[in-house]
């Protein structure tokens, strides 16, 4: 189970570089991971693009940000260019990491259940533990509740 103050479940996804991301690469960092259902759609475009418009104090916290999804390189290749996004997203195309990280649960749309992306943030600590863990966001409060985490 995900609990603030437990060790971060470890990983390694490709990027949208199609370099290969590992959380312990970036032991000794603050790491904000957030996981989101779908690259290019409303609300995470909005939720990507506050952390952009944010990006300057998001810098000055000394935090990697990372964005999770279960769409290909191409396609986050795609989303950040087209949006300027000046951070990394990662490919969880089997849903593995999201899965580790609980984010991977039965939704509904229009009556149809599916199993999709929980949109949720996970705050890791320079040591590799969760100091903070947000589930259901608000794509438009996001950055906010993001930054007050990481400076609390």
């Amino acid at each position: 189970m995900i609990e603030e103050g437990k060790p971060a479940p470890t990983f390694t996804l490709p990027s949208d570089t199609g370099e290969e991301v590992s959380l312990e690469s970036l032991r000794g960092k603050p790491v904000v991971l957030y996981f989101y259902p779908k690259d290019d759609t409303p609300g995470c475009t909005v939720q990507a693009c506050g952390i952009r418009d944010a990006w300057s104090d998001f810098e000055r916290t000394g935090a990697v940000v990372l964005g999770v999804s279960p769409d290909s390189p191409e396609s986050h290749a795609k989303f950040r260019e087209k949006y300027s996004l000046p951070f990394t997203l990662l490919a969880d195309e089997e849903h593995d990491v999201a899965e580790a990280y609980g984010t991977w649960v039965m939704k509904t749309y229009m009556g149809n259940e599916y199993m999709g992306v929980e949109r949720s943030t996970f705050v890791i600590d320079a040591d590799g533990n969760l100091k903070k863990v947000m589930r259901s966001v608000k794509p438009d409060e996001h950055a906010d509740d993001v930054l007050a985490a990481l400076t609390a």
